[in-house]
């Protein structure tokens, strides 16, 4: 058998997307930031992703420019080291137009009402509620929320996370002042660890001292946050 050849069977979707040749076949003409929908091809397999080129970020005035991929990746990697599975598989690699960070698509069940579904009281949705308030996503719109045909349900698009200042914007207010259970206690206590090892290699040192003092605010109060009166508590437009 020529050494050339590979087993599907033994190339991991992470392997996929790493080492295989990235295709763009399209773009999101709506996104703010070059978003291109791309397929990840090696050997026998190809998976579909996302990939958002550093060079088609546009300059944000409350963000360092060139650097909301790997605020993407940090989050990816926040996400698996508190065993949340909120975001898809994420990386940063080379394409075709230069390095930029790459996503795992993902093919949503389009029967599914997604304002609905944001504003209910799944415990997949609190996941989320809670996750982005650790992370100060500032863009939780609905469309970031990717419900599929069996039932998980995923989040996209966290290039604006990690902020320094209370920026916290979202579609999911609904859990507002609700008291944390035991098990999103113990996940905030796992959050300290996370940070300094999986976030602050991707943020500046303030963000990360940031991040450090919501989780232990978060952690005081024992709730979860209420919207804010000195800054738009929901982005627009939400979807």
């Amino acid at each position: 058998m020529s050494s050339c050849k590979w087993s599907s069977a033994l190339i991991s979707t992470e392997e996929v997307i790493a080492r295989g040749i990235l295709s763009v076949e399209g773009r999101f003409v709506d996104a703010s930031n070059a978003t291109l929908y791309a397929v990840v091809a090696l050997g026998e397999q190809s998976i579909p992703v996302i990939y958002k080129p550093i060079a088609g970020e546009r300059p944000l005035w409350d963000f360092p420019d060139g650097n909301l991929a790997n605020r993407e990746l940090a989050t990816y990697l926040f996400s698996e080291a508190l065993g949340l599975d909120i975001v898809p598989y994420t990386m940063l690699r080379e394409g075709p137009f230069g390095a930029g960070m790459v996503q795992q698509w993902i093919d949503i069940d389009k029967e599914v009402d997604v304002i609905d579904l944001a504003s209910s009281n799944h415990p997949k949705i609190r996941e989320i509620a809670l996750f982005d308030a650790i992370i100060n996503n500032t863009d939780r719109k609905y469309g970031h929320i990717l419900p599929t045909e069996n039932g998980e349900i995923y989040g996209c698009d966290h290039g604006v996370t990690f902020h320094e200042d209370p920026k916290l914007r979202t579609v999911i207010w609904q859990f507002a002042s609700h008291e944390f259970t035991a098990p999103e206690l113990d996940l905030l206590t796992h959050a300290q660890s996370a940070a300094e090892d999986v976030a602050a290699p991707f943020i500046s040192p303030a963000e990360t001292s940031a991040l450090l003092a919501r989780i232990a605010q978060l952690q005081e109060t024992a709730k979860f946050p209420e919207p804010s009166e000195d800054w738009p508590p929901v982005p627009w437009p939400p979807f």
